[in-house]
């Protein structure tokens, strides 16, 4: 693996946000998703230990449509589900500051996502289980938070529990890969600052990733 320069470490962390959000949109308004990146992101959860960006999300195409939503939401003129994703992924940064704060809360979800790990490892990889059981730990601890993230989409779709945990589900995620942006120096003013060097590279990342799939 190639060595990442620091602005491609923090692209593919700020991937990681955009992904969560984009699937967090298609799953309120439509009831469906792309499951491999759905995967790649619950994937990301259980890496405890990465030694690289590129690991947390199990292959590099894992984070393809991050990457692509990334470089769409930070043109200069995105489009309507550009600016919702983005909305997301602010939203998702926001939250993760606050969740930071807390180490009692951190300690809570490091501890119970171990165990999420574990089922998914022995007892079951069924997707839905594992949403389900992530969705229950933001549940009893990110949403207990003062500053909530307001999901809007199809009230059949969001009133399912099914795509309700998986909205939760990718909403941890996002915030997950919130934690790793910022641990790699990301704030909002350098997202701020650095936004066309960011969409350039997560644009170039992605088309580096389908030309080698």
């Amino acid at each position: 693996m190639t060595e990442r320069t620091v602005i491609e470490q923090r692209t593919l962390a700020l991937a990681g946000v955009a992904q969560a959000a984009r699937i967090v949109d298609l799953a309120a308004k439509t009831g469906s998703w792309p499951t491999p990146f759905v995967e790649a992101s619950i994937h990301s959860l259980f890496c405890f230990e990465p030694e690289a960006v590129d690991a947390v999300f199990g292959t590099p195409q894992g984070i393809r449509l991050g990457l692509e939503q990334l470089s769409a939401t930070l043109s200069l003129s995105p489009d309507e589900s550009a600016a919702q994703t983005l909305r997301y992924t602010l939203a998702m940064l926001q939250l993760e500051k606050r969740f930071a704060k807390r180490d009692d809360l951190l300690s809570i979800v490091h501890t119970r996502l171990k165990h999420a790990a574990y089922s998914a490892d022995n007892f079951s990889s069924n997707i839905s289980t594992i949403s389900s059981n992530i969705a229950a730990i933001y549940q009893d601890t990110l949403s207990t938070l003062p500053y909530r993230i307001k999901v809007t989409g199809s009230a059949q779709h969001l009133n399912s529990p099914h795509v309700a945990d998986l909205v939760r589900a990718l909403l941890l995620c996002g915030v997950r890969a919130a934690f790793l942006w910022r641990q790699l120096g990301g704030s909002r003013f350098k997202l701020m600052l650095s936004r066309g060097e960011i969409r350039d590279t997560a644009a170039r990342l992605a088309r580096d990733v389908s030309a080698s799939h």
